[in-house]
Parts: C-alpha cells; structure tokens; sequence
C-alpha cells in the first residue's frame, strides 16, 4: 500500500485501551470504536503487556493507575515491545510527571476528564504522524533509472553526480515522493510545500518543478519520475 500522508488515510486496524475503571473503559471503547475496526482492552499490567506481544496495536491508550503496577512501569516496557504511538490518559496534572512520562517513551499526554473530540483529534494527529514516519523510512532512499533519492541526508545523485537542491526544491520532492502513484494538484503542493493561502500557485509550482526535473529526470527533456497528468497535476512514479 502506498503511504498517503498530510491526509486522514485509512482508518486503524486496531486500539489497545489499557484502562481499569469499567465504566469509563465501556465509553472509551464505544468512542474509540467509531474509528477503529477493533478496539481491544486491559485491565491490568500483565493483560496488556499480553496483548502487544501477541499483535501490536497501531496505537495504545494507557492509564496510569493500575492494579498490578503503575503505568509508568508499563509505558517503558511497552517501549521495549512496540514503537507504534502511546497516548497517557491520566487525572495526574503535574509537570514533572508529565515531563518523566514524555521521557520515558510517551507519545501524548492527555488530561482526565477528556470531551470526546479532543480524544479523537489526538488519536488521529498521533496516527498520522505514526503512518509518516513509517512513509519515510519506507521511501527514505530508492533508487530508479540511475537516480539516487535520499530524503533523510537530503541527497540526490543523477548518473553519478550529486545534484544540488534548493530548500523548496527538496520540500516539493519529498512531498512527491511521499504520495507514490498519486496525482498531486498544483494547489495541494501549494498548500504542502509553500503553506500559504494566497499567491499564484499555478505559476510557482510549474518554475519550480521545471527546476525539480532538470536535477532528478534520468532525461529532463522526457519525465520518467515525476509525471505530469494533464488538468490534474503531477504524479511520482516509484519503484515498481
């Protein structure tokens, strides 16, 4: 599957909650579950550690007072067995402990009660950031037709010779890069790359990818990589 970031993507597969108070347990399960296809529970230390060695969750929802343990103990174990996002639900508002739990592995810290909006924003900014680093480790570095694409080292070699981009340059690069397969408009580059909302957009999206092409084209004079779908936009073609 192609990695869609700077959007919603695809719904999580699954939520673990790791929660002993039923009552709140039943309405994060009933909230989280309009977005996720399963939403599987702990009550407990051991549950949950039980539940991420068996499959790991896209994204785990802990609070701190457990029966069996402390949910700090559990957070820098759950580190040890998966890296997906973990999100601290807790009535505990101190600073230090938040700064300690952020520390120790935490990916967001949210304070109880919690409105029901809130909760699923901050499930979804943690999802979204989750799936765009998973992009990029993904498509950090490919190579196709002779032309060597490092995004993380901000590297790029045609033919044996490294190329030199501007900072916009690797903005609209790496934008396409991270949508494989998808036809991005001049609008939605303009909206990722340059994150104003007036200007013409037409016009700086063409000048810089004619700029784009003359340093990452195998032959600029025929795009084989970036491809321009007409009355649509431009589309990256990666590694088949």
């Amino acid at each position: 599957m192609s990695p869609e970031l700077f959007t919603e993507g695809p719904d999580p597969d699954s939520i673990l909650v790791v929660e002993d108070d039923i009552d709140l347990l039943d309405v994060l399960t009933h909230t989280l579950g309009t977005m996720c296809r399963s939403v599987r529970t702990a009550s407990t230390l051991t549950e949950a550690i039980r539940e991420c060695t068996i499959k790991a969750p896209d994204l785990v929802l802990l609070d701190l007072g457990l029966p069996d343990g402390d949910g700090a103990d559990l957070l820098r174990r759950l580190r040890g067995l998966t890296d997906v996002p973990i999100i601290v639900l807790s009535g505990r508002a101190e600073e230090e402990e938040k700064v300690a739990l952020l520390d120790a592995g935490a990916d967001d810290f949210i304070i109880k009660p919690c409105g029901t909006a809130e909760l699923l924003a901050r499930v979804r900014g943690q999802l979204r950031r989750s799936a765009t680093s998973m992009a990029v480790r993904s498509w950090a570095r490919i190579t196709i037709d002779g032309v060597e694409i490092d995004l993380i080292a901000q590297r790029v070699v045609r033919h044996g010779e490294q190329q030199r981009l501007t900072p916009t340059e690797w903005a609209l690069l790496r934008a396409l890069v991270l949508h494989p397969g998808r036809a991005l408009s001049p609008r939605e580059l303009w909206d990722l790359v340059w994150d104003r909302e007036f200007g013409d957009f037409a016009t700086h999206v063409r000048v810089h990818m004619t700029h784009l092409r003359r340093k990452v084209e195998p032959d600029p004079s025929m795009p084989r990589l970036i491809i321009t779908e007409p009355g649509v936009g431009y589309r990256f073609v990666g590694p088949s």
